[in-house]
This record gives C-alpha cells, sequence and structure tokens, in this order.
C-alpha cells in the first residue's frame, strides 16, 4: 500500500488480501508454496474471533486453527468478499462490516463479519486484525 492510503483502504485491503492467503492456504495445489507468516503477522497479540458457531477463539487458538486446516481442499474452496463498509473510525483504529461468500467443496454459505482493525506498520497491508465476529446470512448447503 503507499504510504497516503487511508485507514479503510490498508484495511479493505487487508480484508481481501487475507482471503486470498485462505485460498491459497487451504488448496492442496498451493499450500507449499504459501507463506504462513503472513498469518502469524496479521493478528494483533490480543486478537479473538467469534465464528458463527458462537466459539470465541483468542489469537493462539485462530493461528492453530488456521494451521490445521492446511491443504484441505482440491481446488474446490473459493471465497468472495463484498459489501466492505467502514462502521466506525478514530486516528488508528477501524471498524469493518462485509459480507463473506464461501463455496466449499460444492457446500456454498454466506456470512457476515465486522472487524476492528489498527494501524501497525509492521502488519501486511498496514493494519492488524484485533477482533473478528462473523454470523451466518446463509448456512452452508447440504
Amino acid at each position: 500500500m503507499s504510504q497516503g492510503s487511508t485507514l479503510f483502504e490498508k484495511a479493505s485491503a487487508e480484508v481481501l488480501d487475507f482471503h486470498r492467503f485462505f485460498e491459497a492456504w487451504y488448496d492442496a495445489a498451493t499450500a507449499d508454496s504459501t507463506d504462513f507468516g503472513r498469518c502469524e503477522r496479521t493478528f494483533g497479540g490480543a486478537f479473538h474471533m467469534i465464528p458463527p458457531t458462537g466459539r470465541m477463539f483468542d489469537r493462539a487458538e485462530t493461528i492453530e486453527l488456521i494451521r490445521a486446516n492446511r491443504a484441505t481442499f482440491q481446488g474446490n474452496f473459493t471465497i468472495e468478499i463484498s459489501d466492505i463498509r467502514a462502521s466506525y473510525e478514530t486516528g488508528d483504529t477501524i471498524v469493518l462490516t462485509y459480507v463473506e461468500a464461501q463455496m466449499r467443496a460444492g457446500k456454498y454459505s454466506r456470512r457476515q463479519a465486522s472487524a476492528i482493525f489498527t494501524a501497525s506498520s509492521s502488519a501486511p497491508n498496514g493494519v492488524e486484525w484485533q477482533h473478528l465476529h462473523e454470523t451466518w446470512l446463509q448456512m452452508p448447503d447440504n
């Protein structure tokens, strides 16, 4: 990102780029060439996530969950991000909402997400994830 990018631009780019990381990490064909360090650099020290199931994960648990899902798909996992919006912003903190649509081995789902980011010069795209909360818009097809 250029130095003149706004916090919204940085956080939006991070949402898009991090989901490209997931597609690569979870695909057996590309997992070996995907830098897992990118995942570790993106979460703030106190990061926590609440997925649609409602269970709370801290930073270490989230990283381990992502690590454990390496190469679990065979080219049949995609993510589309849409409707990125800022709902709150201060000098170095922004809350984004977005819709995440996933196709996992032929099963389609959609979730609404809200995420808190803070500025960080050492993080990918210049922002760290501090909090992520997701809820189902459409549960996976059976």
